[in-house]
């Protein structure tokens, strides 16, 4: 799976970034090699929220590997 990710320099120092397709999945690191580190973990951490709704009569869940 292939995502893009938006970016961005921190006025204060370091950079932070989103990722579009997730929404809500950002994260900040003190260099650049450090931000990609925690840009993986975040959008591990998004995709693995347990789903909010209790599922009815007719609903599945089902797991897949991308």
């Amino acid at each position: 799976m292939k995502l893009n990710v938006v970016v961005h320099e921190a006025e204060e120092g370091g950079f932070w970034a989103e990722v579009p397709a997730i929404p809500g999945c950002a994260t900040q690191g003190e260099s650049f090699e450090k931000l990609l580190e925690n840009i993986y973990e975040a959008v591990e951490g998004c995709l693995a929220v347990d789903i909010a709704e209790p599922l009815t009569n007719h609903s599945h869940v089902v797991q897949i590997a991308v």
